[in-house]
């Protein structure tokens, strides 16, 4: 393997990255009902936004015949705004010697795909990790969206299917729009335990598993904004999703670079990548004030304004229950 031939394999990590991570959004976002949607496009900036005129439902009044005819207060027409962040990332750099490859008389095509199937791999549960973890805070901060049960006792606090559709009560004639349940491995294994039984798996990719159970399709993974264990009791939170309640977009933003060092006993060789992708949350405006948010403040609850004039237009609902009962 030539030294020269090392940006020829560079570019090559990076369409095979993208060709890989692009085959796991198709099977991801098929197998989730399309409650998690992960698209590859590109958008410029900070900040996606999208505006639309607010509900004029208030309008409608009652009108009384007899008697003066009154003056009546006129609605305004309104526009609100929706508002996605983008989120920048890096990965690696990996380092590696040349001449491990060629003095094994390996095909470098091998390390092309080691070191591809890796970032994408990466990439993919950064993003499910980012917008979950966006989709929680934006939920939770709306008290009308959540059910929480973990203060009861006597096993009520725990989770179970009963909580969950206390939750789903939240989006009330409109509930059946919610078309996937978000969980933790854990969680999903508490609601077997308590009798559900084990449903068609519809994708697994490393540490992502789909389920249709009863109906309703299950997203199993251990996403870290899915369970609190900051305080007491530990918690199970539950992601109730719509149709396109989180999205991830301008996935196939990536830059890659493969560097090759002098000096030491022997040619060392580094790959590292730079990637952005957008994480949106149906319903809600993300802070404007805030470019280039880190997790912590992507889990921020604030950062994230209810921009809908009914909840029920939103991303989902979310259930909060006790993890030892």
């Amino acid at each position: 393997m030539a030294l020269s031939n090392m940006q020829v394999y560079n570019e090559e990590i990076r369409l095979r990255t993208i060709e890989l991570l692009g085959q796991k959004l198709t099977a991801f976002n098929a197998g989730s009902g399309g409650a998690i949607q992960l698209i590859p496009g590109r958008w410029m900036g900070n900040f996606d936004k999208a505006s639309f005129f607010a509900s004029v439902a208030g309008a409608q009044r009652r009108v009384v015949r007899t008697g003066a005819n009154a003056t009546q207060a006129a609605t305004p027409l309104a526009e609100s705004e929706l508002v996605g962040v983008k989120v920048a990332g890096g990965f690696g750099p990996i380092i590696f010697e040349p001449s491990q490859i060629t003095y094994l008389n390996d095909d470098p095509q091998n390390a092309i795909n080691s070191i591809a199937e890796g970032f994408a791999d990466a990439l993919l549960a950064d993003q499910l990790n980012t917008v979950v973890a966006s989709g929680v805070a934006a939920v939770e901060n709306v008290p009308a969206l959540v059910n929480d049960v973990s203060a009861l006792t006597s096993g009520a606090g725990a989770l179970t299917q009963t909580a969950i559709n206390g939750a789903h009560a939240k989006f009330g004639d409109m509930s059946g729009m919610l078309v996937a349940d978000v969980m933790s491995g854990a969680a999903y294994h508490k609601l077997l335990q308590k009798g559900l039984e084990n449903g068609e798996r519809l994708f697994q990719s490393s540490n992502v598993t789909i389920q249709s159970i009863l109906g309703k399709v299950f997203v199993v993974s251990d996403i870290p904004a899915l369970t609190d264990t900051s305080g007491t009791p530990d918690l199970y939170k539950v992601l109730s999703l719509v149709s396109g309640g989180l999205i991830v977009d301008g996935s196939s933003d990536i830059i890659t670079n493969i560097d090759t060092t002098n000096g030491n006993e022997r040619i060392d060789t580094t790959f590292q990548a730079d990637y952005t992708f957008g994480s949106k949350v149906k319903g809600y405006a993300w802070n404007t004030a805030i470019a280039s948010p880190t997790d912590a403040q992507l889990a921020t609850g604030a950062n994230w304004v209810n921009a809908m004039s009914s909840t029920k237009h939103t991303a989902g609902v979310l259930t909060i229950a006790d993890q030892a009962q």
